[in-house]
């Protein structure tokens, strides 16, 4: 029924049969509810690996961040290089946890202002999480390039301005439980016994694995203030705020929800959360100009819409239908918060705003159905779950 409800949407927007089934598969909802507890307190608890950044941050306050990084991320003591992540020091060196101090190639990550780095602590709904601001935008896509692309001198769009490190594998925090399992086993702690307990380590990522995001001090999505009415000044600090809780919103669907995607869906809530935590309301036309559609049905090529579309290229026309359906669902979605937003706010239930939208395909927002389907969709979920908040 709902697969049918989907392709007569799309139909209405004039997709053959083979776009319907291209966007079907592109358009598809990920995202499990099955953790959609009646009961949801938020802040959600952080995550284990917030104990060990607590200590880098206290640390970074003596001998500062960058030295701090250095001494814990693998990556950063190796430079940008073509063709560096294949070489035996690199991979060692990230694969296996051998001591950077001790490889020659290992002459360190170049930023331009390295002083400037700076890491915080954020309190978002999913919990907390680390947060590294570098001073400028070379010195973003130097860290992306290190923490992503393994050291690689990758090309980083312009319009990239976040970036999430997830499932990081964090050889200080591998340091430390081996210190502490050679306190505990002394009698047996040689390296045959350490390589049994390392391989029975390795299922358990929260002893190990890290996310934190990378966050740069530009402008959103590249968007000029003049093309918002803006000055560069306000632009700058509302960008800030936009970039962060989209970032965090993914590690919200990420922890609940058990899905984070490069994702048209994904970013239309991500930025939805990240416009109402700016200005205190959703635009439409924000998001629009952010993905490149401020003039649709024409694309502006350097937008961020082109970002999200997976590996397999849509068609033409698909990729024609899937912007008239983000025009529709961003204006949606617009008068839905109009409408339902200052209620549960006042309620103090906004987080139900999130995950109503959770529920919905692309083709489902984009419906004019959809405002409907939504408003009784929160009716739902306000009877299903209590929200708490801390």
């Amino acid at each position: 029924m709902k697969n049918e409800f989907r392709s007569n949407i799309l139909k209405n927007y004039g997709a053959e049969a083979s776009e319907i089934e291209e966007l079907s598969a592109y358009n598809l909802n990920l995202f499990d509810h099955d953790n959609c507890h009646s009961l949801l307190k938020f802040p959600l608890e952080s995550e284990t690996h917030l104990a060990v950044w607590s200590e880098y941050l206290d640390t970074a306050q003596q001998i500062g961040v960058f030295k701090t990084l250095k001494k814990v991320l693998v990556q950063l003591n190796f430079p940008i290089a073509k063709g560096i992540s294949q070489t035996q020091a690199y991979r060692a060196s990230t694969l296996k946890g051998t001591n950077p101090d001790h490889i020659p190639e290992a002459i360190g990550l170049e930023l331009q202002q390295p002083e400037q780095l700076d890491l915080k602590i954020y309190p978002s709904l999913a919990g907390e999480i680390p947060v590294l601001l570098p001073g400028n935008r070379e010195d973003f896509v130097t860290l992306v390039q290190a923490l992503t692309k393994r050291n690689e001198p990758k090309s980083i769009p312009a319009s990239m301005g976040a970036c999430m490190i997830a499932g990081y594998n964090n050889w200080d925090r591998i340091s430390r439980y081996r210190q502490q399992w050679m306190q505990e086993n002394s009698t047996n702690a040689g390296e045959i016994a350490w390589q049994q307990e390392f391989i029975s380590l390795i299922p358990q990522k929260h002893l190990y694995q890290d996310r934190f995001i990378i966050l740069s001090d530009g402008f959103y999505s590249n968007v000029a203030p003049e093309h918002l009415g803006l000055t560069e000044s306000a632009w700058r600090e509302l960008s800030l705020t936009i970039r962060l809780e989209h970032e965090c919103t993914h590690y919200l669907t990420r922890r609940l929800f058990n899905s984070m995607q490069n994702h048209l869906l994904d970013e239309l809530i991500a930025d939805y959360q990240g416009i109402v935590a700016a200005v205190g309301y959703y635009r439409a036309d924000w998001f629009l100009r952010f993905m490149g559609l401020e003039s649709f049905p024409n694309y502006r090529e350097d937008g961020r819409l082109q970002n999200y579309l997976g590996q397999t290229p849509l068609s033409d026309r698909a990729f024609e239908i899937l912007q008239a359906l983000v025009v529709a669902a961003a204006k949606n979605v617009e008068q839905f918060d109009r409408i339902s937003a200052p209620e549960l706010k006042l309620h103090d239930q906004q987080p139900l705003m999130l995950i109503a939208l959770t529920y919905f395909t692309l083709e489902e927002l984009a419906s004019d159905r959809a405002i409907m389907q939504l408003q009784e969709t929160i009716q739902q979920l306000r009877n299903k779950i209590l929200i708490l908040n801390s």
